[in-house]
């Protein structure tokens, strides 16, 4: 009976949707002609990108007829990974952001729960100098960070790359308001039940904080991906380098020609939009829950 009804309520709520979206363009044709003229000027610096890649070096490119007309060639792409350590660099990308973001995560959850779960002698103290890190600007902190790991002797490394990028104060600030927003009762009867802290954690706490995880870890892996200037001044040698760092060092040896950086630089955007592909439901979830929080 339950599943006739909501097979016959799910077609129903598809259809009144589909009605409601129209009747929202019908009702302002201006704002949807402007959304989609702003796509369309987005959408062309992406498609001369593309085009110019495939272009023989050499060609005239900065006239938008001589994109669309051939030839055509797939030397620059091969040329992008046999110059260049390309995927060398994107390995070490990948790398960086995905222990970057583990790190960051397991780092967060466990600054955040001991807050939420009860006040204790200096917790607001404490709590107010990690909202304060939000006051603080990254490049206010690259001098000091450049001269601990020289000391450390931990330039032009991993260790370089990964650690400065796993104390997020958003991330401690963000997975604490979500455990505020638990219910007391369960980790009251966790705790009557001899459970004890990090098991409450990992087991009650960590699984019921799935979204704000996932718009955390979206954030710090995107934001470990993209960053260039902490790898441009902690890493010297090519086989350290991050993608960010990598390309416009090759990028460098090209002033004239527009084909082999275009090349470049499509081949480090696949992944990216791969995984806004995979996951842009996670990352729209994320942003809005962010939002809200």
């Amino acid at each position: 009976m339950f599943m006739d009804t909501w097979m016959d309520v799910q077609p129903a709520a598809i259809t009144q949707s589909n009605t409601q979206r129209a009747t929202r363009r019908e009702r302002h044709p201006i704002a949807f002609c402007v959304a989609s003229l702003l796509a369309f000027f987005w959408l062309v610096p992406l498609a001369w990108v593309i085009l110019v890649s495939f272009k023989p070096q050499g060609s005239n490119v900065m006239n938008a007829t001589g994109w669309v007309t051939p030839p055509y060639t797939i030397e620059n792409y091969i040329e992008v990974f046999t110059k260049a350590p390309v995927a060398l660099w994107i390995w070490n990308s990948f790398l960086v952001a995905v222990i970057t973001t583990f790190l960051a995560l397991l780092l967060s959850t466990l600054c955040a729960f001991p807050f939420s779960l009860g006040s204790f002698f200096g917790s607001r103290f404490l709590m107010f100098l990690i909202a304060i890190g939000l006051m603080v600007p990254g490049e206010a902190t690259l001098i000091p960070l450049y001269v601990v790991f020289r000391n450390l002797n931990w330039l032009d490394s991993y260790q370089a790359l990964i650690l400065p990028g796993i104390a997020i104060p958003f991330g401690v600030l963000l997975l604490k308001q979500f455990f505020d927003g638990l219910p007391r009762e369960l980790f009251e009867a966790a705790m009557m039940d001899g459970c004890g802290i990090v098991r409450m954690l990992f087991q009650i706490a960590v699984p019921l904080s799935r979204p704000a995880l996932a718009a955390l870890g979206i954030f710090t892996f995107l934001g470990s991906w993209n960053n260039f200037l902490w790898p441009f001044i902690s890493t010297t040698s090519p086989q350290i380098m991050t993608i960010p760092v990598g390309i416009p060092f090759f990028n460098s040896s090209y002033h004239t020609d527009y084909t082999l950086p275009m090349a470049a630089n499509v081949v480090v955007s696949v992944p990216v939009l791969v995984a806004f592909l995979l996951f842009q439901k996670q990352i729209i979830k994320g942003i809005s829950f962010t939002g809200l929080k």
